[in-house]
């Protein structure tokens, strides 16, 4: 496969502009404030702390706690099936026709979000999983091409250009969701309707990346009359025993497994902190949102640059260090200006530490082409942090009744993070770090 061809580079690319609609509509603009406000319609009692009480499956919880679980459960369920899925894609060679299946399947479950109401929670609830393990899975098959699209001097430029794309083509459509929420005289109407935009946009898109983006290589050559189930299986096993021998390898993923629990927290309930803990309205919640995506964009830019000079584990030790501030600053955030503030930083280092950790990951990687079984395991320690993180943040506001106290725990696995990164800097890795 040719390395660094334009026309390939820019339909990966194109995947972003597709997908990141989801990440950006769904999981951090309209979507959650759309639940906090449907659930709360739906709720007949409130805790002492004055939560919104939900009877799901005979347990009744907090409508908060309830969206984080619902998040857990969706990153947990791709976590467990997508290091097989990938195995069985690197031996069969249908990378990509993997990730068409978990983007029409994201795609399809947004659109259906637009039958969610109050009088149909468990509608939101299901298709919201669907939808995000469709996103999740999708991305360990799309992540893996970089390596095989790119040669490594170029890895931090072209997936910066990927973020910065996914950012750009979120921030349109969120535009057109705006437009509908403000000029609808029902707000519920134009928030099912930018459910179903966001489908149609990543389906739309990402059939472009499908026509031109290459199939994928074979990393295993012969038959024995094994099953793909089998083969898969094998296959990442395999990796896995690699990577076991990389110390590098394993103290990287180490090191994303608990900075980025804590920062995909973060950024998956940003928006239902902003609503129940400081009550500020939807508009107000979704145009920080929308600043937060143009900062990220130059944020992406600069940390590629920053990494030029200083390398990608200084660089991102720098991110951070910042997100610790952040953290801090938001225990005791008390108005909706504070809140714009520390929002717009998180912006610029969402840019960075969302791009620099895929390129590094892909600068440690040996030469291979088992890259979707590589990718499965960052994929992993993502999903599985992820699960973990925003399940964590859930349980200690639902037995506290305060979300700040989550706050805490963010700080712990972002220190955590930074002790395993620095590990790797003395390792020296990429002679600059």
């Amino acid at each position: 496969m040719e390395k660094n061809n334009k026309k390939i580079v820019n339909a990966w690319c194109i995947y972003d502009w597709a997908n990141s609609v989801y990440s950006l509509t769904i999981t951090t603009a309209v979507f959650p404030i759309y639940f906090a406000a449907v659930t709360s319609k739906a709720s007949t009692e409130t805790n002492a702390s004055g939560q919104h009480l939900i009877d799901f499956l005979g347990v009744k919880l907090p409508n908060s706690s309830l969206y984080s679980y619902s998040l857990s459960f969706a990153f947990l369920a791709i976590a467990l099936i997508n290091p097989l899925l990938s195995g069985m894609a690197d031996y069969s060679g249908k990378k990509k026709s993997f990730m068409q299946f978990f983007a029409y399947m994201g795609a399809c479950s947004c659109a259906l979000l637009y039958f969610f109401d109050a009088h149909a929670i468990w509608v939101g609830i299901l298709f919201f999983i669907i939808a995000t393990i469709g996103y999740a899975g999708s991305l360990v098959f799309y992540n893996a091409y970089l390596p095989e699209i790119a040669t490594s001097d170029q890895f931090d430029r072209v997936s910066a250009k990927g973020f910065s794309m996914g950012y750009i083509g979120s921030v349109l459509l969120l535009i057109i969701n705006i437009i509908m929420l403000q000029t609808f005289a029902d707000s519920g109407e134009a928030a099912r309707l930018s459910f179903l935009s966001v489908g149609i946009w990543w389906a739309l898109f990402a059939a472009y990346t499908f026509m031109h983006l290459p199939k994928g290589d074979r990393s295993v050559k012969e038959q024995n009359g094994e099953s793909y189930f089998v083969k898969g299986y094998k296959e990442v096993s395999k990796v896995f025993s690699e990577i076991k021998m990389e110390k590098k390898i394993r103290n990287f993923l180490l090191a994303f497994f608990f900075y980025n629990m804590s920062f995909q927290t973060i950024m998956y309930l940003a928006s239902i902190f902003g609503s129940e803990e400081l009550k500020i309205p939807e508009t107000g919640l979704i145009l920080t949102i929308l600043i937060i995506q143009l900062v990220a964009i130059a944020g992406a830019t600069l940390f590629a640059l920053t990494s030029k000079k200083f390398g990608n584990i200084v660089t991102l030790l720098l991110a951070l260090s910042l997100c610790i501030v952040v953290c801090v600053a938001a225990y005791f955030v008390a108005s909706a200006n504070q809140f714009y503030f520390l929002a717009v930083l998180v912006g610029l280092i969402m840019g960075g530490i969302q791009s620099l950790s895929r390129s590094t990951y892909s600068k440690l990687l040996p030469e291979t082409k088992d890259h979707a079984s590589y990718f499965s395991f960052y994929e992993l320690t993502d999903k599985i942090g992820t699960a973990l993180g925003t399940a964590v943040y859930g349980t200690i506001a639902t037995l506290t009744g305060n979300m700040r106290n989550s706050i805490f725990a963010l700080v712990v696995f972002f220190i955590i993070g930074i002790l395993f990164l620095n590990v790797l800097r003395k390792m020296n890795v990429f002679n600059k770090n």
